[in-house]
């Protein structure tokens, strides 16, 4: 599968699709990239004069590039119009922060994935190669009911 097709698939759009580009996906994992433009919205009020990219959101970055295109990788990107991709747990590390107008490359390595449940271990680093954070993700892939 195309890796340009694979960020094709992902179920999200403009302002809350967080990967721009895949360099690499196999059968153990993906590697991606995602630039924090500095006028994307939630840098207006989060730390005022001195904005700092959310956990929330890297954690978020890190789950579409590392959990859902690896998901859509392993499916072959067989996904239905009914499908779900629901995200289930992350165990998260922060070890630095990320401010606007840096680009992150996140590295995901499988762990499982069976019965449509696919969790991995992923790394998230700056362009100094610096990790900013680490966790353990996982979530699912299903039909709607």
């Amino acid at each position: 599968m195309e890796l340009t097709a694979i960020i094709k698939k992902l179920p999200y759009s403009e302002p809350f699709l967080f990967a721009d580009e895949l360099l690499q996906a196999d059968e153990s994992g993906v590697t991606g990239t995602f630039m924090f433009k500095k006028e994307l919205d939630f840098y207006k009020g989060h730390f005022k004069d001195n904005p700092v990219t959310p956990g929330v959101i890297l954690t978020e970055t890190m789950a579409q590039i590392g959990l859902v295109c690896l998901g859509i990788y392993l499916s072959d990107g067989d996904l239905k119009g009914d499908t779900v991709i629901a995200f289930t747990s992350a165990d998260m590390e922060f070890l630095k922060p990320v401010y606007p107008g840096e680009k992150v490359t996140v590295s995901s390595q499988k762990i499982f994935f069976r019965f449509g449940k696919l969790k991995c271990s992923a790394v998230m680093k700056n362009e100094a190669g610096q990790e900013v954070c680490r966790g353990i993700l996982a979530g699912m892939i299903t039909q709607k009911l």
